[in-house]
């Protein structure tokens, strides 16, 4: 089934093609007049260079007109292989598809409400016969029984005409399309990008990239780029302001590089409560005793820092490098992504 964007937009445009997946695009004067296209030619010309195959209007009172203004296009430099001549379907429509399909040139009959407009755009030899499905169920229509009418007339008689599922709300609709066996779609670029989501595949995605996280990075390149990291002999109203400047909770107490201890606000909580007042000009060490915390290589992977949280049960751990030297403190959520 054909997969064609349904848009003027040039960043709709740009960034559906890179995608690779479209065969085309079909647009419409209205979308080039809510774009503001000044210079509609200028705007083919160059759209037509960026996509595949270009579905374009070749409007006219007459069928003369229309093959006139397919042949002005043309001679203005679309190419014949990969340029589809969009028609409304009336009595002058179909005798320009006819002659136009004879010339070998793509046609696609469409604004297609009926079997009997579908039959006459058939019979017209259109390359595309394009039913609209939401404006129909706009008006209360079952659109998917025209739209499967029409397939099984096409093929019931063999037909050569495709049949193009347009005027989609809704992913769904993209389902009705598949569904029905229709030849080809075009889709808006807000619908297109519905597509591939499923709240299953999110999480399943999400499960694997944690999983993958896990097994390759290291736990220094999650260390937060501000770490408070102080001496014991720090006031403990110095220690508070780092300890509120990491964002950690706690400060590391170090000398000569070396982690002695660590001081929380769990900790800074217990003290006000045993003592009643806290003296925050003394140094920590006078307030609190030292004892070296839980520590963990800054080489090691995210799956050793789940397992040492697991088993130490605290929030924070010490990161050292291979020399034992202080790097900072992880806390248990910096390591879930």
């Amino acid at each position: 089934m054909e997969l064609y964007l349904d848009s003027a937009n040039p960043t709709e445009i740009s960034a559906a093609f890179q995608l690779g997946i479209f065969y085309g695009l079909t647009t419409t004067p209205t979308f080039l007049q809510r774009q503001g296209v000044a210079d509609v030619d200028a705007w083919l010309l160059e759209t037509a260079k960026h996509v595949p195959v270009i579905q374009v209007e070749a409007l006219g009172n007459s069928a003369d007109e229309i093959v006139a203004e397919a042949h002005r296009l043309l001679a203005l430099g679309l190419a014949r292989e990969t340029t589809v001549f969009k028609i409304p379907v009336s009595l002058h429509g179909v005798q320009a598809c006819a002659r136009l399909s004879k010339e070998g040139i793509m046609t696609n009959v469409h604004l297609i409400y009926t079997p009997q407009q579908a039959y006459m755009a058939m019979n017209s030899g259109a390359t595309y016969v394009c039913p609209l499905v939401g404006r129909l169920q706009d008006q209360g229509t079952d659109a998917l029984a025209l739209v499967d009418g029409i397939v099984a007339f096409k093929e019931r008689h063999g037909y050569a005409s495709k049949v193009m599922f347009s005027s989609v709300r809704h992913s769904e609709h993209v389902r009705n399309a598949m569904d029905l066996g229709v030849d080809a779609v075009t889709v808006p670029w807000s619908v297109c990008q519905q597509l591939p989501n499923n709240h299953l595949t999110s999480l399943g995605t999400a499960q694997f990239d944690e999983d993958h996280r896990r097994m390759t990075v290291r736990v220094e390149s999650v260390l937060r780029p501000t770490q408070a990291i102080v001496s014991p002999d720090t006031p403990v109203r110095d220690a508070l302001v780092a300890m509120t400047v990491s964002g950690l909770g706690a400060v590391v107490l170090a000398e000569q590089g070396r982690a002695v201890g660590l001081f929380t606000d769990g900790d800074l909580r217990r003290l006000i409560e045993q003592r009643g007042t806290l003296d925050v000009n003394a140094p920590v060490r006078a307030v609190h005793s030292l004892k070296v915390p839980f520590a963990i290589s800054g080489s090691a992977l995210l799956n050793e820092a789940y397992r040492r949280f697991a088993e130490t049960k605290v929030d924070q751990l010490l990161v050292e490098d291979e020399a034992g030297n202080v790097l900072g403190l992880i806390d248990i959520q910096d390591i879930n992504g």
